[in-house]
């Protein structure tokens, strides 16, 4: 069972920036596909960006394209997100995800076997 942990949410201006981690327990094996979403008060939980632990390939949502860039680190089975020019809307809790088998391009949220227990960001305008 892989354990994954938030970290690096917090409290932003419009137009600021924030970088959000997932450390994970275990290292993902070259299977995994790593993913990023978000939800909202009231709302369903959306695709932010994803990261196919392999080879690096990314894949993004639409309100993240242009805004935000996946990482990983390898070596500390980290993966981060950077969030740049932040808008009030993008205000939500971020979860980190991880699906062992990697189908398809990590839009797919019933895809993810593991989750992490979100961190806040708010973005004040």
């Amino acid at each position: 069972q892989v354990q994954l942990v938030e970290s690096g949410g917090g409290s932003v201006q419009a137009g600021g920036s924030l970088r959000v981690s997932c450390a994970a327990s275990e290292r993902p094996s070259r299977s995994y596909m790593m993913g990023w979403f978000r939800q909202a008060p009231g709302k369903e939980r959306d695709f932010v960006a994803s990261i196919r632990w392999k080879d690096g390939h990314t894949y993004y949502g639409a309100s993240a394209k242009g805004r935000f860039t996946i990482s990983k680190d390898n070596a500390k089975n980290t993966m981060s997100l950077q969030l740049n020019s932040l808008k009030p809307e993008d205000t939500a809790v971020y979860f980190c995800a991880a699906d062992r088998e990697g189908y398809g391009l990590g839009f797919v949220e019933r895809h993810y076997d593991y989750w992490g227990q979100g961190t806040q960001v708010t973005v004040s305008s």
